[in-house]
């Protein structure tokens, strides 16, 4: 049993070591896995090296940034992002909304002329409701049709018209007139969005959980999580013990978080029954080859194609992949289990249409992955969902925080602040 402490903590992962870094030493951890870093984790197969999926640090915090450059002092490459978007047979710069040259002139003019007649509408058109109005609102008829609409249904593995338009403000880039007409005719000369930098370590972003996991004041209970939590009286009920708080910090997800309740009010397992997360199967992929494309990562909308997305680990660092070899993670648009006998040959045709293969023999392996929270889905029920649960949890001294604490879509960056947030929240419950 762990000993007591006023501030508990579950999930060892980025929100929770954050944490307990700035709570400096008032707390237990307890993680169920039996290693730190939840889904900040590197791990190696015949000398490749794979993440899960892109973990990439855009630090806009000073000091968060600090921190970070101070924990893995002479680990880290500056990087400049290299994306494209792969469709209709070319690649064209990211985003797609403001890159329009190299397209098929048919596809380019639709989105222009879309995109152009939007912008004149703008004022008659209402505040949108979904995503799908958002982006008709926005980018008009062809940057929808071409991108927009099939990627993220892609991603988010539901159509736009069932997500709110209220998430996507600061993911979404909404370039300016000039910068489509630049982009129109190859003319811009700057990368757009918010990751258009970002930093990484060396031998993959588990080092960065590893530097965390030093720095902690005192370690984490691996392998430990409880059966049951009794809010009402702020007991964790662990198999060989139980454990007070008077503040629980939980990066858990949040519906599995609510499915630790003891007899929780019916409007809160209500609540928590409309929310939505979809997993993602990804694939490792370990190349005999150097990648054929200089790109960190490709969006890719075209149904045709059963992933959403293909990033080069080895392009972020070469230390990554064996000399003169590559290693890549492909985001598989089905939710479904991969028959990898069918699929294999369909991403192997797709990287070689991209370029980035000669032919499925350069394929050494392609592990299958799973990760079981991936994308919270920001339904029309999202908000009101958390309105119920979240002030509950407050009043009973329970912080939920992080990307699935905190049931939202967010970067690890975020997940860092989310982390000292919280602790500065526990110390008020606590005082």
């Amino acid at each position: 049993m762990s000993a007591a402490t006023p501030i508990q903590i579950l999930g060892a992962g980025l929100t929770g070591m954050s944490a307990a870094r700035h709570l400096g030493g008032d707390y237990a951890l307890h993680e169920r896995l039996a290693a730190v870093g939840g889904h900040v984790i590197t791990v190696e197969q015949d000398g490749y090296r794979f993440d899960r999926t892109g973990h990439l640090l855009h630090l806009r915090d000073d000091s968060i940034r600090s921190w970070i450059e101070t924990l893995l002092e002479g680990r880290l490459v500056s990087v400049q992002r290299n994306s494209r978007v792969f469709s209709h047979g070319v690649y064209t710069r990211y985003p797609y909304q403001a890159n329009t040259y190299g397209l098929p002139p048919q596809v380019a003019y639709e989105c222009l002329t879309g995109y152009l007649g939007a912008r004149a509408r703008l004022e008659q058109v209402p505040e949108p409701k979904s995503f799908e109005e958002f982006c008709l609102k926005y980018f008009g008829d062809g940057f929808s049709k071409h991108f927009m609409i099939p990627y993220n249904e892609k991603l988010w593995g539901v159509h736009p018209r069932d997500i709110t338009a209220a998430w996507c403000s600061r993911f979404v880039p909404q370039p300016k007139l000039e910068d489509v007409i630049a982009g129109a005719v190859g003319l811009n000369d700057r990368e757009l969005g918010y990751n258009t930098n970002f930093l990484y370590p060396k031998r993959g972003i588990g080092e960065l959980t590893d530097a965390l996991h030093r720095d902690l004041p005192t370690g984490a209970h691996l392998a430990h999580a409880p059966r049951s939590i009794d809010w009402r009286r702020r007991v964790l009920r662990f198999d060989d013990g139980d454990v007070p708080y008077q503040a629980l910090i939980s990066s858990a997800p949040l519906d599995t978080l609510l499915g630790l309740l003891e007899d929780p009010p019916d409007e809160v397992a209500s609540a928590g029954e409309r929310l939505r997360c979809n997993p993602l199967w990804y694939l490792d992929v370990a190349l005999e080859v150097p990648c054929g494309v200089d790109m960190h990562w490709v969006y890719v909308p075209e149904e045709r194609y059963p992933f959403y997305r293909v990033g080069c680990y080895s392009n972020f660092s070469a230390e990554l992949a064996p000399p003169g070899k590559a290693c890549l993670y492909v985001e598989l648009a089905s939710r479904q289990t991969p028959d990898m006998d069918a699929l294999l040959p369909q991403v192997a045709g797709g990287l070689q249409d991209m370029g980035i293969i000669e032919g499925p023999e350069d394929i050494r392996f392609a592990q299958p992955r799973r990760i079981d929270h991936a994308y919270v889905v920001f339904d029309h029920d999202y908000y009101d969902a958390l309105e119920r649960i979240l002030p509950f949890l407050q009043e009973h001294g329970i912080v939920s925080a992080g990307r699935y604490g905190g049931w939202n879509y967010s970067s690890m960056e975020d997940a860092l602040i989310f982390g000292r947030e919280a602790a500065a929240q526990a110390r008020e419950l606590v005082s």
